[in-house]
């Protein structure tokens, strides 16, 4: 391993003593600036070591298989260069075992600096929460799957595979929910990103965080052997562009950043130096979002991205809404005769109905703990060993759910009659 040469021919800057010999030459510059310090008296081209000069500057060597004092094939400082080429910024792994020798990670507290690191780590979401028979679309199954499989097999195709899916459509038609139970019967660990993620104060962040999560991903899929994916939640919300919205620079990364991984999928950077071995995993990217028509229009080529319309016609519906209502022992025809009743009505609308049974329940339950004016006594400074009386959830029955749907359209109908906006801002009006 070569050893350590004060007249390296490193581009870099380097920190070094060197002991004053009576010849050295120390020149100042007449315009103010020191120029380099030469500290022997030798000419500039490099001469042959002597014997006893190369076996002194072994002893000061710190040891035969020591790093630190190595050199790449360029003549550059080889810690310094893998310093540049890390994709890891996080520095608690510095003190970590196994990472660095043992002398600096020390005994004494453990091997661990950060006891929480594990933890804070975990960058991946689960749905075992997601617990019950819920129904999955089997148009909305075959499109995610049938995009995940081609994506981990494109190495295997002579064709373009497009790295991104883009789902969209009507509000509150359960893209999202539908693509969480896809995740959790296929065994997927995605990573996760909403639309507030896409932008910030400072320029370039939100495109940085992207190729991170996306290299997240790619590490899930590498060392833990899991499916992965990266999802994006209402991009259009986050990058869109709305009648007079102002267009930021970070959504111009933004996009910029999800055309660049489309294109080069297995070669993403975060800011390291480039090397030849570094080869990311294709990871698939998954967007929601309800008009795909306010972002920019090179994102959205067909090339860079699969476009997929979500309208779940009455049979899913009625499935989607019947799954809701199973623990409730509501029958099927029942949840037909609540969906006849509304027609047109996004999904989330029938799951408002149930949260709106409970309101008079509620009600009676608060009653019961003391009224109103102890709520916060009751629910925040409950005594040691205190517990709160028994909530009994109301008796699900197609009268109430059908009377609460009709409440439900009537505030919708008020919102859409009343629009004072137009009474607060009449300037606007044409």
């Amino acid at each position: 391993m070569a050893t350590t040469s004060l007249a390296s021919s490193s581009p870099q800057p380097h920190l070094f003593r060197c002991r004053r010999s009576p010849n050295s030459t120390f020149r100042t510059s007449s315009r103010g600036r020191l120029p380099p310090i030469r500290c022997s008296s030798a000419p500039s081209s490099p001469q042959p070591a002597t014997g006893g000069e190369a076996e002194e500057s072994e002893r000061r060597r710190l040891s035969k298989q020591s790093s630190w004092e190595a050199k790449d094939a360029d003549g550059d400082d080889y810690l310094y260069r893998l310093g540049k080429e890390a994709d890891n910024m996080n520095i608690a792994v510095g003190a970590r075992a196994g990472i660095v020798d043992d002398l600096f990670v020390g005994n004494f507290l453990g091997k661990d600096s950060d006891i929480v690191f594990d933890y804070r780590q975990k960058a991946t979401r689960t749905f075992e929460y997601l617990q019950g028979d819920y129904y999955i679309a089997p148009l909305f199954f075959d499109k995610v799957a049938c995009h995940i499989v081609k994506n981990f097999i494109a190495h295997q195709f002579n064709i373009k595979i497009p790295l991104i899916l883009g789902i969209w459509g009507g509000k509150g038609q359960g893209k999202t929910f539908q693509t969480e139970l896809i995740f959790r019967a296929m065994g997927v660990e995605p990573v996760i990103m909403s639309a507030g993620e896409l932008e910030s104060e400072k320029a370039g962040e939100p495109g940085r965080l992207i190729r991170d999560r996306y290299r997240t991903a790619s590490q899930v899929i590498q060392n833990q052997g899991k499916l992965s994916c990266l999802m994006i939640n209402d991009l259009d919300a986050g990058v869109g562009r709305f009648g007079n919205t102002q267009m930021t620079v970070n959504n111009q990364i933004v996009a910029g950043t999800l055309m660049n991984l489309a294109d080069n999928p297995t070669r993403v950077s975060i800011g390291q130096r480039w090397r030849e071995s570094d080869i990311t995993n294709r990871v698939p990217v998954i967007v929601t979002g309800n008009d795909f028509s306010t972002l920019y229009a090179p994102l959205i080529r067909d090339g860079r991205m699969e476009k997929f319309y979500w309208q779940p016609d009455r049979e899913d519906i009625i499935n989607i809404v019947h799954g809701m209502y199973t623990k409730d022992g509501i029958s099927f025809e029942e949840v037909s005769r609540i969906v006849d009743t509304f027609p047109n009505q996004a999904l989330d609308f029938y799951g408002a109905l149930r949260s709106r049974t409970y309101d008079q329940a509620i009600l009676e339950w608060v009653d019961q703990i003391g009224g109103h004016e102890k709520l916060g006594e009751k629910l925040l400074k409950q005594k040691k060993g205190e517990k709160l009386p028994t909530f009994i959830p109301p008796k699900q029955t197609i009268e109430a759910l059908i009377e609460s749907g009709h409440s439900l359209v009537r505030e919708q109908e008020l919102i859409m009659n009343s629009k004072l906006s137009k009474e607060y801002m009449k300037n606007l009006e044409d």
